[in-house]
């Protein structure tokens, strides 16, 4: 077997496990090139986590955008423009904060809906609507914050991207996420046997709940010896579970797939499939809310400049972590493991004093090597 096919195959049958890989690597270098392994500390473990939480939500949303076989480069822009909403409403409103909260998340899912009906019933191309949305969000942005930043005056809406779970609620959330992974890949097996297809052995699921909860505890107990699971990461943890749910076990999931793979086969299925991509955008809205209130929050005021970039980094991520820029492949835990990368390199390079625009040129070469891998192989599997 060539060297090519060989690569082809670890990264098709084994993509999660191929990316963990890598980013021990990446964490390895940045250890070992950093002084006293200041990268390998749980200060910054923690600091690096936050950093990727509103990557992650992004590309929670984004995963399904592009799996659809469309693109939304508005959302760096949306995700600027919600945050600063939040901080207006409450430094100059004074919005109680659950009615901050609420306000903010109708007005991202609205807007994302609004870019879905130009996309799904007007038959303007994606790219056009979130470039349009990506200048006009942020003039919108600049004009409602008057240019300047907005403090935030509300502890309860800072508390969302500063605050950290207990220690105790840490390791009890340990051994929940223990116990789902153990259901599903029992379940997983219960249902390939039941419809009699190939049931992978004993000892491999075994071996994978062990890797899986090794990775976890590792994971919870760096965070607890800092100061705790930040508020955003567990945030992050949930979007994750719902995500992966909604796209591998329920019929809206199933269709979004089938509208990437074959838009008009689907649609003679009888599949509306106008709506699901109007629900699609209207999803990144959402998750684009979520971004904003913890961006606002972890700053503690509304920036005009914040979420410059975040699309290219929400984009990047989906496609480091496996998902086809064809559409109807894909992942979200692949896409949160490719902001995890994304996270990691910014926050390595950063510490150890490579310039800006060395680090620009690092993440555009690896977002093209990524998505060349998908071509070639991509293109091996068909």
């Amino acid at each position: 077997m060539s060297a090519a096919k060989t690569i082809q195959k670890i990264f098709s049958q084994n993509k999660v496990f191929a990316l963990m890989l890598i980013i021990a690597l990446i964490w390895a270098f940045f250890g070992y090139m950093t002084q006293d392994a200041a990268f390998l500390t749980a200060r910054n473990f923690s600091n690096l986590m936050r950093q990727m939480a509103i990557t992650g939500m992004l590309a929670c949303g984004m995963v399904f955008v592009i799996i659809a076989g469309e693109i939304d480069l508005s959302v760096g822009s949306l995700l600027g423009l919600l945050g600063g909403l939040a901080a207006v409403l409450d430094a100059v409103f004074h919005v109680p904060l659950a009615a901050n909260i609420a306000i903010v998340l109708s007005a991202g899912v609205l807007v994302g809906i609004f870019n879905g009906y130009w996309v799904a019933y007007l038959k303007v191309p994606s790219f056009i609507v979130g470039l349009a949305g990506m200048l006009a969000f942020r003039g919108v942005l600049i004009g409602v914050t008057g240019g300047s930043t907005v403090p935030v005056e509300s502890e309860g809406l800072v508390a969302i991207g500063q605050a950290y779970l207990p220690p105790l609620l840490g390791y009890g959330l340990a051994v929940a996420l223990f116990v789902v992974v153990a259901l599903q890949i029992f379940r997983s097996r219960a249902a390939h046997a039941k419809y009699k297809l190939a049931v992978p052995p004993m000892w491999q699921d075994i071996a994978k709940l062990l890797v899986t909860g090794a990775v976890i505890a590792g994971f919870v107990s760096a965070l607890d010896s800092y100061q705790g699971i930040p508020l955003p990461v567990l945030m992050l943890l949930v979007f994750l579970g719902i995500f992966s749910f909604v796209g591998n076990s329920t019929v809206f999931g199933r269709r979004i797939y089938a509208v990437g793979s074959n838009l008009e086969a689907t649609r003679l299925s009888g599949v509306n499939t106008r709506m699901v991509k109007m629900v699609i955008f209207g999803v990144m809205g959402l998750m684009c809310a979520f971004a904003g209130l913890v961006t606002t929050a972890r700053l503690a005021s509304g920036s005009p400049s914040a979420g410059v970039s975040g699309e290219l980094d929400a984009i990047a991520s989906c496609f480091i972590g496996g998902t086809s820029m064809r559409g109807g492949s894909g992942t979200v835990i692949g896409a949160l493991i490719g902001a995890l990368i994304m996270a990691s390199l910014d926050n390595g390079m950063s510490m150890m004093g490579v310039d800006t625009y060395w680090q620009m040129i690092v993440k555009g070469a690896i977002l093209l090597l990524a998505v060349w891998m998908d071509v070639v192989f991509g293109s091996n599997e068909r």
